[in-house]
């Protein structure tokens, strides 16, 4: 069966994919998303697993959002509303109560620290400013079209330019931080700074998240730096919870790509990218129809962009063997539960922490352990933990009196040495709850519901290659010009017509809608042409 032409097909209802779709439709472009599952959103889905308790099933905080996105969109009136996660809360030793809590107001925060060492406490908002400098120097990098240095032709000559004069306005001794940040190790890197060590603990995780690293690997201090860089109402390095979960994030992109006319097609796998004389024309679904367009945009990871939408015989053979060496490795676990109340933390001194966001790192060794049994092809038997309640801060996603927990694991490697994920998952769930036990007792008592995701069923259940939860490690040979492939960061493909705006792009993974809207701006910059 052959359908009607469209401007444009994105493969994929993720929130670049949508992103994508809301830029080309809003530029007059007739436009169709094709989501293969029953809900929009890829990772950023909001789901009733449970009878009455909604899950932000996957990715669970925003962070990286783009305010460009925010306002160009108009998201605010699709829907769009981020609740401020912030405080922190750590819990050292469960036997002796023993804790670390930051807060938002720097006094709170001072003495805090304060319990822990005076010197700390006196450092600490020097490093928040010297990160706030390194992350404002870095962020105009998010907003820009990876250039080929090899042949940048003018515009990417004048990007060049414009990077070299905007690292040249440091001065020598941010220079030399930056520097040091896209080099070091996040353990390395905060022992120049604190002498407490669950300090450095709770900052260093912010360098493993969705890595194959442990925190003492060289390059986790650069994956630090770019989880400080998230914006939320004009406060920089700053974590939110969306109103009805991540799946609203997406709903709102959606709502907003409706309005200027975007089509969105759910249940609608697609088998591959029907390619002509050289030039993508269209997509062939599951069920055998064929729908045509003049471009197709791919919101997939570069695997199943290049090799299973596509396919080799369509690629230089660089090109194919820079894919086949992209790293994805997922490393990251969730479970998700629903409770019967609030868990109680031995340590907790304060319960408006639970509104907050909870971290089970209680030093840096604990965190390089967990990292240990990953290195050997097994999960963490006690793993770190970023645990949140959304219905401290949203009621709605539970039935009055109950609550949801989100729990995001490190580490769970895709590749085990041994058994099968189906094999196990529910280990590995026992072992995420056994943990949270020790300084949450009650927590067992609470569950009526346990929902356990490994790498593997990332991948069964959304396509994520090795269960990656950013289309790829960012690690910093897989960065800027180099993500997803030498010569290929500019969302074009081999194949005339084909493009990429997936998070496996610049500037890479996280719920920040920066592949979506770059690469549509690149696709109408063609279309121009």
């Amino acid at each position: 069966m052959i359908n009607n032409k469209y401007d444009a097909i994105i493969i994929g209802g993720g929130h670049n994919g949508l992103t994508c779709a809301a830029y080309l439709a809003k530029a007059g472009r007739r436009v169709l998303v094709l989501e293969q599952r029953h809900i929009l959103g890829g990772a950023a889905v909001t789901e009733e697993v449970y009878p009455g308790f909604k899950f932000t099933v996957f990715s669970y905080v925003v962070s990286l959002l783009r305010p460009e996105v925010i306002r160009e969109l108009n998201l605010a009136r699709h829907g769009l509303h981020i609740m401020p996660l912030e405080t922190a809360f750590v819990p050292m030793d469960a036997s002796r109560g023993n804790y670390l809590a930051l807060y938002p107001d720097p006094a709170s925060n001072r003495e805090a620290i304060r319990r822990h060492s005076a010197r700390d406490a006196d450092v600490y908002p020097e490093f928040s400013q010297m990160m706030y400098d390194m992350a404002f120097a870095v962020k105009p990098i998010l907003g820009m079209v990876p250039p080929d240095p090899t042949a940048p032709g003018l515009g990417g000559l004048r990007t060049l330019l414009e990077m070299v004069k905007h690292a040249g306005s440091l001065d020598a001794k941010r220079f030399y931080y930056l520097t040091k940040l896209m080099t070091m190790s996040a353990s390395d890197f905060l022992d120049e700074w604190f002498e407490t060590d669950v300090l450095k603990a709770v900052t260093a995780i912010n360098g493993i998240i969705g890595t194959y690293l442990g925190p003492r690997s060289p390059g986790t201090a650069y994956v630090l730096l770019h989880h400080y860089m998230g914006e939320l109402d004009g406060a920089f390095t700053a974590w939110g919870f969306q109103k009805g979960g991540t799946g609203a994030v997406s709903q709102a992109i959606a709502s907003a790509a409706r309005s200027f006319g975007a089509e969105i097609r759910c249940n609608a796998r697609v088998a591959q990218v029907i390619v002509k004389h050289g030039q993508a024309t269209g997509v062939a679904l599951d069920s055998g129809e064929e729908i045509y367009s003049r471009v197709v945009i791919s919101g997939c990871d570069p695997n199943v962009t290049f090799l299973k939408l596509l396919g080799e015989e369509y690629l230089p053979d660089d090109l194919a063997q820079a894919i086949r060496n992209f790293k994805f490795r997922g490393s990251s676990g969730k479970v998700n539960l629903a409770l019967d109340g609030l868990p109680n933390f031995t340590a907790m001194p304060d319960p408006s922490l639970l509104q907050g966001m909870m971290e089970i790192c209680p030093s840096m060794d604990y965190v390089e352990r967990a990292y240990d049994d990953a290195k050997y092809g097994d999960f963490s038997r006690r793993p770190y933990l970023d645990v949140t309640i959304p219905t401290a801060v949203d009621p709605t996603m539970a039935p009055p009196g109950k609550h949801v927990m989100s729990i995001f694991v490190q580490y769970a490697p895709y590749q085990l040495a041994e058994g099968t994920w189906a094999e196990k998952r529910e280990a590995f769930g026992d072992a995420v709850v056994n943990t949270l036990a020790e300084f949450a007792p009650n927590i067992k008592d609470l569950i009526l519901y346990r929902q356990v995701l490994s790498p593997w069923d990332m991948e069964q259940m959304i396509g994520l290659t090795e269960g990656n939860i950013f289309h790829g490690e960012l690690t910093l040979d897989q960065l800027f010009f180099l993500r997803p492939a030498p010569g290929w960061a500019n969302y074009r493909t081999p194949v005339r017509g084909y493009y990429q705006c997936g998070s496996g792009t610049h500037p890479g993974g996280g719920i920040t809608a920066g592949p979506g809207r770059l690469a549509a701006l690149e696709i109408l910059k063609d279309w121009k042409k």
